[in-house]
């Protein structure tokens, strides 16, 4: 035996994101990578920002002696400190530098809230679709994965959501704006569901923490704002990373900001710096810590991937496809018009146009597409949609 059990079994159901990316590789080499259109990963085709540009180059032109080494655990004190500041902007709520992680990215940070509350057979609820990732951190840990499902709106069903809940639920992980299908919580929404965890927390006498990953926060379209999750939960914690905003995703650059209300902080927090530790993340990585600190209220175009959804979301539409119309991040998660869903990606693969699967997120029927591509990907792969939406009778 070269890996053990779990690991094979989850290695099988693997990632299908991962799986597709690898597949467009190999399709790239075949035909030309100007004549693939790969859709599957969230790989920002945007650069960073001119102003990260800027600070990376004063940085590199005036380094600061010891920028290299060690710092705390939790992170350099002025970044936390520059994170705080515009997280009390955002939830209007007084958050300290004491009440922030650094992390390495938004996955270093919900698997270190994970490794620091949970109990062994313990369930966190997901709501389906989910990041299917998700599961694999629970499993980290020793949790449970429960699912609850959506509605046709892809909105979290609160009546099951009520059902699912029980003595042995520990915490609910919610994504706004939704991998993989763009959906936004509004506030009042929240509430209610927000309503639903603490009248079951009474019902249990327990405690249920709210865990919100917000890689996607700043990514929002058609006027909409960022709902304050820290000031609505007083059992919270945001888990994010500069990945999507600064379109930094290979820096691995992220934090966790807790409530500053919430009980027993100070042995949570000190639980979060010693399992960022000895999960072997140590810190998060000290040049982007130095760099982010200046960049809190910068992110990359919104107007540019508002323009890339309506691109393919209103062809997409007209030609047959179902689809909730994404409100943010930067992917789209139609219906297949057949129930085998692997089927319809792999009969649009042959048309050198690569999806995911809807099962990779938990919903076998539908596929993701990813838009944060380059606008030739999105208008190569029309064609490659439209003769598969015809063959499948779309229209």
């Amino acid at each position: 035996m070269s890996v053990s059990d779990n690991v094979r079994k989850r290695m099988v159901e693997g990632s299908w994101t991962r799986r597709m990316f690898e597949e467009a590789a190999i399709l790239k080499k075949t035909h030309g990578e100007h004549n693939v259109f790969d859709l599957s990963l969230g790989n920002p085709i945007i650069e960073p920002p001119a102003e990260f540009r800027q600070a990376l180059k004063e940085l590199c032109n005036n380094p600061r002696a010891g920028m290299h080494r060690y710092m705390e655990n939790a992170g350099y004190h002025e970044t936390r400190e520059s994170v705080a500041k515009q997280i009390t902007h955002e939830n209007d709520i007084k958050v300290s530098a004491q009440d922030i992680v650094m992390t390495v990215g938004a996955a270093g940070a919900i698997n270190v809230i994970l490794k620091t509350v949970l109990n062994a057979g313990e369930e966190v609820i997901v709501f389906a679709p989910f990041f299917m990732e998700y599961d694999n951190y629970i499993d980290n840990h020793g949790g449970k994965t429960c699912i609850v499902k959506t509605d046709d709106c892809c909105m979290p069903d609160l009546e099951d959501l009520e059902k699912k809940i029980s003595k042995k639920t520990k915490a609910v992980i919610i994504n706004s704006p939704n991998n993989p299908t763009g959906v936004v919580y509004t506030a009042d929404f929240t509430a209610k569901l927000l309503d639903v965890l603490s009248r079951k927390e009474r019902q249990f006498n327990s405690c249920i923490y709210l865990i919100s990953d917000e890689a996607y926060s700043n990514l929002m379209y058609d006027g909409l704002h960022y709902v304050p999750i820290l000031k609505m939960y007083h059992r919270s914690f945001i888990a994010t990373s500069h990945s999507k905003d600064l379109a930094l995703p290979g820096e691995r650059i992220g934090y966790i900001a807790i409530n500053p209300d919430i009980e027993n902080k100070e042995e949570l927090v000190n639980g979060l710096i010693f399992c960022n530790r000895i999960l072997g993340f140590v810190n998060a990585p000290a040049l982007m810590q130095n760099l982010v600190r200046h960049l809190q209220h910068i992110t990359v175009s919104i107007p540019e991937y508002e323009e890339k959804r309506d691109f393919l979301y209103n062809n997409l539409i007209s030609m047959g496809y179902k689809l909730v119309k994404p409100q943010g991040a930067f992917y789209m998660f139609p219906k297949t018009p057949i129930a085998d869903d692997v089927e319809f990606v792999r009969e649009l693969q042959k048309s050198n146009v690569l999806t995911v699967p809807g099962r990779g997120f938990g919903t076998p029927g539908y596929f993701r597409v990813s838009y944060c591509v380059n606008h030739k990907t999105l208008e190569g792969s029309l064609f490659g949609f439209r003769q598969t939406a015809e063959k499948f009778g779309l229209s």
